[in-house]
């Protein structure tokens, strides 16, 4: 299933009656290939275009998640806050799913945009969620009060949660504890109906902060708005991001299925299943990251040096390659 020089890796829209996520998905990549400068771009860490969060809602027991990719560890702990108006402390769940993602990575764009770590969320961030839901700006009414509430439940899971990364070098073993966000104001809800615990004032961590003005990864919000279903496909697209223009010209890497699986494919047991939802993951991420160069076959995948997802002259920070930890 090669993919080269922007030829379709596979073409996705055989269905007669695309489903509604399919038509903007259309959209979004038609728009990209006429005008392929952004107005709008996010930003996502290098550590965690590598090392994913959980795709699945692992239930209200699970207090800890742990993933592995090569030399990576990541746990991830779920956080408490405080109710403002009972003030008894609320065990908050882990954050999952694509929103998480697009959270952070919205979060991570306002903060390099203004400069500084502390971000006003509440009108930047129903903003963001109807960029998602109407990226070419049809004039589609605004997100409605359940769909706002379920990114304000996954905004304080992540505002409450820590972070542990260590990276292993031969009998050596580097820690990092980290918080993303630092400080948080809780509000209640007035919707009685939705009852759900949100930050409106967002603060950065300085060393996090600091990290991601020199790793931050940029990408189009389009293609995060056509990738929003899956949380897979949102790794798919930061990955490859990430990786595909640093590879050297005429050294493609080649990447066996078992190191994929390890990365991607948390939850499924069998090869064959994972590869069967990668692969329709790709494919989607394909479409909206036309310029993506590689190869896939039955040992695995093989990467080559593409042109960046949103083009150099359209960045706002400098990037380079990860050599520390957040």
């Amino acid at each position: 299933m090669p993919h080269q020089d922007g030829e379709p890796l596979l073409n996705m829209w055989k269905t007669v009656s695309p489903s509604r996520v399919e038509q903007r998905a259309q959209r979004t990549s038609t728009q990209m290939n006429l005008d392929p400068l952004p107005e709008q771009i996010a930003f996502q860490h290098t550590v965690l275009c590598q090392t994913p969060m959980p795709y699945r809602n692992q239930g209200d027991a699970v207090r800890k998640w742990e993933h592995k990719q090569g030399n990576v560890s990541l746990l991830i702990e779920a956080g408490t806050a405080l109710h403002p108006v009972t003030e008894v402390w609320i065990e908050l769940g882990l954050p999952f799913g694509p929103k998480p993602r697009l959270i952070l990575a919205h979060l991570n764009a306002e903060a390099l945009r203004q400069g500084r770590p502390i971000i006003e969320v509440e009108d930047s961030l129903t903003a963001f969620v109807h960029r998602i839901q109407d990226p070419l700006g049809s004039g589609k009414s605004g997100p409605n009060g359940y769909e706002i509430g379920v990114f304000k439940d996954q905004l304080s899971r992540l505002a409450t949660a820590t972070i542990r990364l260590a990276i292993t070098t031969g009998e050596r073993a580097l820690q990092v504890n980290s918080q993303i966000v630092e400080a948080f104001d809780l509000w209640f809800t007035k919707d009685a109906r939705q009852r759900v615990l949100w930050p409106s004032t967002i603060q950065l961590n300085e060393r996090y902060f600091a990290s991601l003005q020199h790793h931050a990864v940029p990408l189009d919000e389009r293609a995060l708005s056509a990738l929003s279903h899956s949380a897979m496909s949102l790794d798919i697209y930061t990955w490859l991001a990430h990786r595909l223009h640093r590879i050297p010209q005429g050294k493609p890497q080649f990447i066996p299925w078992s190191q994929v699986k390890e990365q991607f494919g948390h939850g499924y047991k069998r090869m064959d299943n994972f590869r069967q939802v990668f692969l329709k993951a790709l494919q989607q991420v394909i479409c909206q990251y036309q310029e993506a160069r590689l190869e896939e076959d039955l040992r695995g995948l093989t990467l080559l040096h593409s042109a960046p997802s949103v083009p150099p002259r359209t960045m706002l920070v400098v990037q380079s390659p990860v050599d520390s930890a957040m």
